[in-house]
């Protein structure tokens, strides 16, 4: 897989190697960095959701619950 962004970098890209060379002989492509295409493609596609803590309960787990009984 290949990085190929627009000449006028409108749009990047993932594409297959030979997609890549067919896209890139035709001129209106170039090769760039996977770092980019994840920066301003992948990455923006996430929604940044900030998910609240769980609140923590004081109950024994199993094996705690386990350990107590055997002493």
């Amino acid at each position: 897989m290949k990085c190929m962004m627009s000449v006028d970098e409108k749009h990047i890209r993932r594409v297959t190697d030979a997609k890549a060379s067919e896209l890139y002989h035709e001129g209106g492509w170039r090769y760039v960095s996977k770092s980019l295409w994840k920066e301003r493609v992948r990455d923006v596609e996430k929604p940044n959701e900030e998910k609240p803590t769980k609140t923590k309960s004081n109950k024994m787990s199993k094996a705690q619950k386990r350990h107590k009984r055997k002493s």
